[in-house]
């Protein structure tokens, strides 16, 4: 299993993939609204999106996970 995890404090803006989906590495999975700024989350690994830990809304922090590959 790997966590895909917020790279910093943020609003999450959206979710690109859904449960079910096969991502590559460095795929764009979320965004994010950090200062003003879009910041896209990439998947660190190659995978299959398990489970979906955060929705539109959310604010999260740095680390947070935001989805679980396997």
């Amino acid at each position: 299993m790997t966590n895909v995890v917020s790279p910093m404090v943020g609003k999450l803006v959206s979710v690109d993939v859904k449960e079910g989906d096969q991502v590559k590495a460095n795929d764009a999975v979320a965004t994010i609204e950090a200062m003003k700024m879009m910041v896209k989350i990439f998947a660190p690994a190659d995978g299959t999106v398990k489970e979906i830990k955060v929705a539109p809304g959310d604010v999260v922090n740095t680390d947070t996970v935001v989805m679980v590959l396997e």
